[in-house]
């Protein structure tokens, strides 16, 4: 018989294959590699990712709820098209979201929450020194998914979440933009000093002016992009 120690060893889980497939998938479209209006070839995808039809169908399904993907009526799933004025309204929305969220969490996020933004600020910034878009571009969310968290309110983490799920590539493409990108760093260390000093007032200032430059420069890369 196992030892004490033994018997109350945390379990290993293992995500769901499909979970696994979503986030390749997610990262490929945020990143522009599958294009809006790109067929999603089940034959090629399934070849790529070395996986079965069934996980990767699955895994459209859910990119469809996020709104990364449409599905066709008897002819497969494409990724989804991106409407300026659909962009311009959800972030909008989530430039008022992230304000309020930063004005709540100077008043509830504990000291744990505020380390973990700061050891992601830091991670953030090694991978903007190194020019790694992609790796900047998930400390970058995760640091704004922590603020929302830290304000303690479900209901406004919820939505928000929704929203981002859509407008996460074009928070990306905005960052194509060198210019933008270093601005975006820049002001994420304001963001970082006024949420240490739980400065509500400044912070939700300063995340709702973050998100109006993302949806400039967005704008700006959406127009070229569809141009081109």
């Amino acid at each position: 018989m196992g030892s004490i120690e033994e018997l109350s060893a945390p379990k290993i889980s293992r995500r769901p294959l499909h979970e696994e497939v979503v986030d390749q998938l997610r990262d490929l479209i945020v990143q522009g590699r599958l294009a809006p209006g790109a067929r999603l070839n089940e034959r090629v995808l399934t070849g790529q990712l070395g996986i079965s039809r069934t996980p990767l169908r699955e895994a459209i399904k859910l990119l469809a709820a996020e709104g990364l993907v449409e599905l066709l009526p008897n002819r497969g799933a494409i990724v989804a098209p991106l409407d300026a004025a659909r962009v311009t309204q959800t972030l909008q929305v989530i430039g008022a979201l992230e304000g309020l969220a930063g004005e709540l969490a100077c008043t509830h996020a504990s000291d744990e929450q505020l380390a973990e933004v700061r050891a992601l600020h830091y991670e953030m910034l090694a991978m903007h020194a190194r020019g790694d878009l992609a790796g900047y571009f998930r400390c970058n969310q995760a640091i704004h998914l922590k603020i929302v968290e830290a304000a303690g309110n479900a209901v406004l983490a919820n939505t928000y979440r929704q929203l981002n799920d859509y407008a996460r590539r074009v928070r990306y493409m905005a960052n194509l933009s060198k210019e933008r990108w270093d601005a975006a760093v820049r002001e994420h260390g304001d963001i970082l000093r006024a949420l240490a000093e739980r400065d509500a007032p400044r912070l939700k200032a300063l995340l709702r002016d973050h998100v109006d430059g993302k949806l400039g420069a967005a704008l700006g890369a959406l127009s070229e992009r569809q141009a081109a």
